[in-house]
């Protein structure tokens, strides 16, 4: 999970195996080996690694993976940032890893503080059509179109910063869509900037004729320091 592997990182923990979508930070995880992805495990690079405990996300990773496993595993559930004290912590107390508790209580720090708008740098990336907007949908994906649910950490993200997800009534947290017209035309569309590459797609979406932006999607969605840092960014008291 490539958040956690940077957040763990920066705690100052011994990284010695990744997934092949762990990219920060470059300077790091360049020597450290890929031992599989989000959905498959490489059981003998892990091993060869030397890996004493596999951190795996229950909602990125597969429960085969944990069974896979043959070293110790913990599965952090992260759906809110209100999760991510406490998960850090418990994981922090596991590993033995002073630096991972710091960045818990930071987390619990921010969540006490009061945010400007979202809609501004560096969450903001570029408005793609400015218009007038009564409610906020997060896309994250296309063909099909794929939309992010208020309760997912993304949506908590923007919850927290004051522009809450508008709620459609999807069944899924991360619903597909047959088109955008079912969508009323007051929502601003939030295209992310990952995991699909929207920032190359920036015609088609100005033709959709929509409200719509390019936000950052690692500071939005990659819980760790990644948004801890972004976070602190927007802090008022830091500035």
């Amino acid at each position: 999970m490539p958040s956690i592997t940077e957040t763990l990182i920066e705690a100052g923990v011994d990284v010695v195996a990744r997934s092949r979508f762990c990219i920060h930070p470059a300077d790091r995880v360049s020597s450290i080996p890929s031992v599989g992805g989000t959905k498959d495990l490489d059981v003998q690079g892990l091993l060869k690694s030397g890996a004493e405990i596999l951190v795996l996300d229950r909602e990125e990773n597969t429960k085969p993976m944990a069974e896979k496993s043959p070293i110790p595993i913990h599965a952090l559930h992260i759906q809110s940032v209100a999760d991510l004290p406490g998960s850090f912590e418990g994981l922090a107390h596991q590993l033995g890893a002073p630096g991972l508790k710091e960045i818990a209580d930071r987390w619990r720090s921010a969540l006490q503080v009061q945010y400007p708008s979202l809609l501004q740098p560096p969450a903001l990336i570029q408005w793609i059509e400015q218009g007038e907007f009564e409610q906020v949908m997060y896309l994250i994906w296309r063909k099909p179109w794929m939309a992010v649910r208020a309760d997912t950490f993304i949506g908590s993200m923007m919850e927290l910063c004051g522009w809450p997800l508008h709620d459609f009534g999807f069944a899924t947290k991360y619903p597909s869509l047959e088109g955008l017209d079912q969508i009323p035309d007051n929502t601003l569309l939030l295209f992310s900037s990952e995991p699909y590459p929207f920032a190359k797609h920036l015609e088609d979406i100005k033709a959709l004729g929509r409200p719509s932006a390019l936000v950052d999607g690692e500071s939005l969605s990659w819980f760790g320091v990644r948004s801890l840092r972004f976070l602190d960014g927007l802090n008022p008291n830091k500035l």
